[in-house]
């Protein structure tokens, strides 16, 4: 059997591999438009902030790697338009611009996702520069400049504020809505991390939509808002990003933005083509429906399953819950599945109660204070999602708490789950069984 597969960064990777490991007599081509593969975006800020040395260090595999297995890597191949009735593509060398067609049995598509480009008078400055993959050109750039202005509050705008802080960088964060991060966290938890910001010198603008850029007479590019200008040596664009699933339309069914359809063995609406990574949909467990959310993990696991199913429906893919956290100025900041705004929005009865105090006994030497909020439905008292924040590590905890919204668990179960107490960890309930437990006497009370 013949596997092309287009794109080659986390899920492609992934994908090959796992075909390789299990049937090295597969023949596998892979086409891929950069130069490299395997990149980890979420290792910008790493990079920026001095915290990995070597831009080459945030690649985990090569070409090279994926030859060593038997795949045919074609890099610097744009791939121009794909048949899937004939089952063919056309391919251009970058290079020497030849022209290449070739054919497939199974197609994995992994062509990930494009940066959303605001239409915004002024976007095509050159100290305007748009954040995916171009983590040389910012980091290079940023040294010859001190005032860094970022547009976007995601957890790219957020990471890339901090690192920029660190690295003693004047920084202006604007958010066109009113809370930071406002797919992982409600704005209660939103508030604890613009605190933290603003405690290290990030200035920071809610509720600010950019209408233009523009220079000054003194070369400063000015950002204009809706509410006030802005001035900054270097603008950083993270204003999210769009499925790159042009060479499909039409051939596959996709979501109203584009993003390719997948069913639970990774299959698209074509039998013969597959799909991983954030050129297609997940589905999203707390709300039972197909979303599009662009995540590393999501990627891998999607490429690998892949890669298993291409071979026939084998492994089901369990979707997710979208689980992620990052490091922040010492703090952890975690979260899964569904905030209690977006369920309140899909129309379910949730509720959520917030725990506040020491992770482990005050008798101990150290401890930290850790807040959670337990997302969950007063009707059926299912766990629909989880915030943590701390100075102590809490993102296995967000991991407990993804399992236990994967698996159906409820706010009883949780409240007695079986974990373990040690006071190097803990108290005698662990903090995930006491927020439980706190749900559980909130239902109580309110019968």
């Amino acid at each position: 059997m013949k596997v092309v597969v287009v794109g080659c960064t986390h899920a492609g990777t992934a994908a090959v591999e796992q075909i390789l490991q299990e049937h090295p007599d597969t023949e596998v081509t892979v086409y891929e438009r950069d130069d490299n593969i395997s990149f980890l975006s979420c290792g910008i800020a790493l990079y920026l902030g001095g915290k990995v040395k070597r831009l080459e260090d945030m690649f985990y595999a090569s070409p090279k790697d994926l030859e060593k297995l038997g795949a045919t890597i074609k890099m610097k191949h744009d791939v121009l338009k794909i048949d899937s009735e004939n089952k063919t593509l056309m391919c251009e060398n970058m290079e020497t611009h030849e022209i290449i067609n070739d054919t497939y049995d199974k197609l994995i598509m992994t062509t990930g996702s494009t940066v959303v480009v605001p239409p915004i008078m002024g976007i095509s400055d050159s100290r305007i520069l748009m954040c995916k993959s171009y983590a040389q050109a910012i980091h290079d750039t940023a040294k010859d400049y001190k005032h860094i202005a970022i547009v976007g509050g995601g957890y790219i705008g957020v990471e890339l504020a901090e690192s920029y802080a660190n690295t003693n960088h004047q920084v202006t964060l604007i958010q066109s809505r009113d809370q930071v991060l406002n797919h992982y966290i409600d704005p209660d938890m939103s508030e604890k991390v613009v605190d933290l910001l603003r405690e290290h010198g990030v200035d920071v603008y809610l509720n600010e939509n950019v209408n233009g850029f523009n220079r000054d007479d003194d070369d400063n590019v000015v950002i204009e808002t809706t509410k006030e200008d802005h001035k900054a040596d270097l603008v950083i664009v993270c204003t999210g990003f769009v499925a790159n699933t042009g060479l499909l339309r039409g051939q596959v069914d996709m979501d109203r933005r584009g993003a390719i359809i997948i069913n639970e063995y990774t299959q698209t609406s074509n039998p013969d083509i597959y799909a991983a990574g954030d050129a297609c949909t997940v589905y999203f467990n707390p709300t039972h429906e197909h979303a599009y959310m662009p995540l590393a993990t999501n990627a891998i696991r999607q490429g690998a399953l892949a890669g298993i199913n291409v071979f026939g429906n084998i492994q089901k893919y369990m979707g997710t819950q979208a689980t992620s956290a990052m490091e922040l100025f010492g703090y952890t900041v975690a979260s899964t599945g569904l905030t209690l705004g977006h369920a309140l929005e899909h129309g379910m009865n949730a509720d959520v109660v917030e725990y506040h105090d020491y992770y482990r006994p005050a008798y101990m030497p150290t401890t930290a204070m850790l807040t959670i909020r337990l997302v969950y439905d007063k009707d059926t008292r299912l766990i629909l999602g989880g915030q943590l924040f701390s100075k102590h590590e809490v993102a296995q905890s967000a991991d407990t708490l993804s399992v236990c919204i994967q698996n159906k668990n409820t706010i009883d179960d949780l409240a007695f789950m079986d974990m373990l107490f040690q006071p190097n960890y803990d108290n005698p309930f662990n903090y995930l069984n006491l927020v439980a437990q706190m749900a559980v006497a909130k239902e109580r009370q309110e019968k």
